[in-house]
């Protein structure tokens, strides 16, 4: 006998539109995580390849770190941190002026950045979606060289001083494993990008912050993606002082 009961067999077009909005939902976390994974890896095999840039430099230089000197506006105290692209940039195989198409110098990850980094910015403070790798300012590159010390010079002052390697000799560093020597422009402010956040204590309306993971080199060689220490009770950047015990890194190269 038929069964005339009128049930629908299946499922309707809602049902399914419903299914897949799930399915779909539920494969978001994933899709994100290896993006940033995968853009992560990025910047470690680019900064492999530049921290390899700089030990060519040094070894034809007399040990010497690709320090720009003191020099620069003391306004803008940010070529003391970005002019060693122009330094070493023909150890990596690039040639003429750079760009934003010098991809080697770019964190994949580098999509936003704090207003207050960028020339003429102004309160109230914070992220924007512009790439420090296209700007100017900072030679078009994601990466900064940990030349805090030529800070302390350029400023002339002996109320405070940075740590850094700028006219260090690299093989004079106490503890090269330990030592930064190239890293995401976010280390040094911290911020993540790989890992944004605005939870805990912030400063700059939540544009710093402490324990954000970033990717940096060592004076050794090798690559980490570690956490950044920032202390919120006192004035600066991360960079401007070496982090307490329990922290992977330094800034000072003794």
């Amino acid at each position: 006998m038929k069964n005339n009961s009128g049930a629908a067999e299946g499922f309707t077009l809602i049902e399914l539109l419903v299914v897949i909005a799930i399915i779909a939902a539920s494969l978001l976390p994933v899709i994100s995580a290896t993006k940033r994974k995968a853009q992560q890896t990025t910047c470690l095999n680019n900064l492999r390849q530049i921290s390899l840039g700089v030990r060519m430099y040094s070894d034809d230089s007399s040990d010497a770190s690709p320090s720009p000197g003191s020099a620069g506006l003391s306004t803008n105290l940010m070529p003391l941190y970005s002019g060693y692209k122009a330094l070493i940039k023909n150890y990596v195989g690039l040639q003429g002026s750079s760009s934003p198409q010098d991809k080697l110098f770019a964190c994949p990850a580098d999509v936003f950045c704090p207003n207050w980094v960028l020339p003429n910015s102004s309160p109230p403070w914070h992220f924007v979606q512009k790439s420090i790798h296209a700007e100017p300012s900072f030679d078009f590159s994601s990466f900064l060289f940990n030349g805090g010390d030529n800070s302390t010079r350029k400023l002339h002052t002996n109320s405070f001083t940075f740590p850094g390697l700028a006219g260090v000799r690299l093989s004079s560093v106490s503890h090269p494993s330990r030592t930064v020597l190239v890293m995401e422009f976010s280390a040094i402010a911290p911020w993540s990008w790989h890992e944004p956040s605005s939870h805990g204590v912030a400063d700059k309306d939540g544009t710093m912050y402490n324990d954000s993971k970033n990717v940096v080199s060592f004076v050794d060689g090798h690559v980490s993606y570690i956490k950044m220490y920032w202390n919120s009770g006192r004035k600066g950047l991360a960079g401007n002082y070496n982090p307490p015990a329990g922290y992977d890194y330094q800034w000072s190269p003794d």
